[in-house]
């Protein structure tokens, strides 16, 4: 049925239960797994006339992101799945979709926790809910509480 599927990544509790999750349909449905870890873009800001550059801590992040990646790469190699991973950098929920695209994926996992407070809800708003308006594919959304 799956034949392709994409984990959206990020190493958080929910992200560990996505990964699991991913591992028994990839395992049920033999199908070959690609995992995504997406780093914010870089920020150059300027105040009072001084201009930041933000390439030095990009490239810390995008080790830092690297490391989730490969931690998450070496979690589904020791239970015996090859999947491959990239780092990507961007909007998560337009970085998401174009590689599922990109590697025409069948399904699309990602990981969830319920915010307690209507007010973190308002706020946050909901990357899950823009991801399945543009997928290509199902997205399978594994809620943590």
């Amino acid at each position: 049925m799956y034949k392709r599927i994409l984990l959206a990544y990020d190493g958080s509790e929910s992200g560990q239960k996505a990964l699991l999750n991913c591992r028994d349909i990839a395992q049920w449905s033999h199908s070959e797994l690609f995992l995504v870890a997406i780093m914010p873009p870089v920020v150059n800001v300027a105040v009072d006339g001084v201009f930041y550059d933000g390439r030095a801590e990009a490239e810390s992040e995008r080790q830092r992101y690297q490391e989730i990646l490969a931690g998450g790469l070496k979690q589904l190699s020791e239970l015996g799945h090859v999947a491959t991973g990239e780092v990507l950098v961007g909007d998560s929920v337009a970085q998401i979709a174009a590689y599922a695209r990109q590697i025409s994926a069948d399904l699309i996992v990602v990981g969830h926790r319920h915010l307690d407070s209507w007010a973190a809800r308002w706020w946050r708003g909901s990357s899950t809910r823009a991801l399945i308006e543009h997928a290509p594919c199902s997205v399978l959304v594994v809620i943590i509480h």
